[in-house]
């Protein structure tokens, strides 16, 4: 299917440089006519004869007709994965818009029936005994007030908070973060997330030792990354590079999914992320999401939710909450090492 050609803001210009060599190539190899780009140019100040001859040139070269060659391997790519999410689009809705919940789900079956086939699932009871699960604010703040922690801050300001999660860092003591928590009512401005694991991993020290063990599962590594904010905090539509655990522990959570095969219609420009706002999906802005399978559920404290790798999700506290994630899970779970280098084009 050919496309219109877009200008990705490169500005008149009085000949060609290599801004606008990239996007000749890049549009003729999504398919638009050579006679579009040459009044495109010509409308950005490139004289036609010169702007034909860029064209001709582009077309008569072996490096655009081995990106061709490439693009038509990549477009069977997702004609097999469309093959996936058309059926999905035809399924009844129990099976692409319920996640299952299975109590005391024991490790083999986990196995076979979610972790080898990609499939979310909620495990209920697996927690009941767990020292986190006793675990409050008020005994966090007790013992562990005084000391020094990273949390992402001032994000309201930046829509594109969590890609840029670095610049939002901010280290306080840890029981002026849990007043913080307490008074803030509804708000995404705060949270302390997985991205801030570097530096809480030494300052809450003695809580992996009380984290979830789940033999049935995972290894016997201590290991978890510890989620804590207010109400309203929101980890926007993203996969995961592993299969995750989200065990939750204190309040709930929201959680939206799409499946891997629908990725060619997430709007996916850079890493793991899309610009796609899991709250409310603006379908004017967002068609290919129109009528696409859209998996949702509520965690509530004590429940886990395995989310599979590569399932795109959606995550919003809907009270104070507290959440440990973990990957080190019995089988294999190294699927960050083959994930494609150049993901910021």
């Amino acid at each position: 299917m050919k496309r219109r050609a877009t200008v990705h803001s490169i500005g008149p210009v009085a000949g060609i440089n290599n801004d606008w060599r990239r996007w000749i190539a890049e549009n003729l190899v999504l398919g638009s006519h050579p006679d579009t780009l040459a009044a495109i140019l010509h409308e950005n100040g490139v004289p036609p004869d010169l702007a034909r001859a860029e064209i001709d040139a582009a077309l008569a070269s072996p490096y655009l007709h081995g990106v061709l060659r490439l693009h038509s391997r990549l477009a069977k790519r997702d004609w097999v994965l469309g093959i996936e999410a058309r059926l999905q689009r035809m399924a009844p809705p129990d099976m692409t818009t319920v996640v299952p919940r299975r109590a005391r789900l024991d490790g083999d079956t986990f196995l076979r029936e979610h972790y080898l086939t990609n499939r979310p699932v909620i495990i209920t009871g697996m927690l009941d005994d767990c020292p986190a699960r006793h675990w409050t604010l008020d005994g966090l703040a007790e013992r562990f007030g005084a000391r020094t922690v990273e949390v992402q801050g001032g994000r309201s300001a930046d829509p594109d908070y969590e890609m840029n999660s670095i610049a939002h860092k901010a280290v306080m003591p840890f029981g002026d973060y849990v007043a913080q928590v307490r008074a803030a009512g509804h708000t995404n401005d705060f949270y302390m997330t997985a991205n801030n694991d570097g530096r809480n991993r030494a300052a809450l020290a003695e809580l992996w030792d009380e984290m979830p063990v789940l033999p049935d599962y995972l290894t016997e590594e201590r290991k978890g990354f510890f989620w804590l904010g207010p109400a309203g905090t929101v980890t926007p539509f993203h996969h995961d590079l592993t299969n995750n655990f989200m065990m939750q522990l204190m309040g709930r959570k929201r959680v939206r999914l799409i499946a891997p095969c629908h990725t060619p219609q997430l709007y996916n420009t850079r890493h793991c992320f899309t610009p796609v706002d899991g709250r409310a999906i603006d379908l004017q802005r967002f068609p290919a999401l129109a009528g696409m399978p859209i998996a949702e559920c509520e965690l509530a404290p004590g429940e886990i939710l395995f989310l599979p790798v590569g399932w795109w999700h959606f995550v919003e506290a809907l009270d104070i909450s507290l959440t440990v994630s973990a990957t080190h899970f019995r089988w294999d779970n190294d699927f960050y090492s083959s994930y494609p280098s150049n993901h910021d084009f």
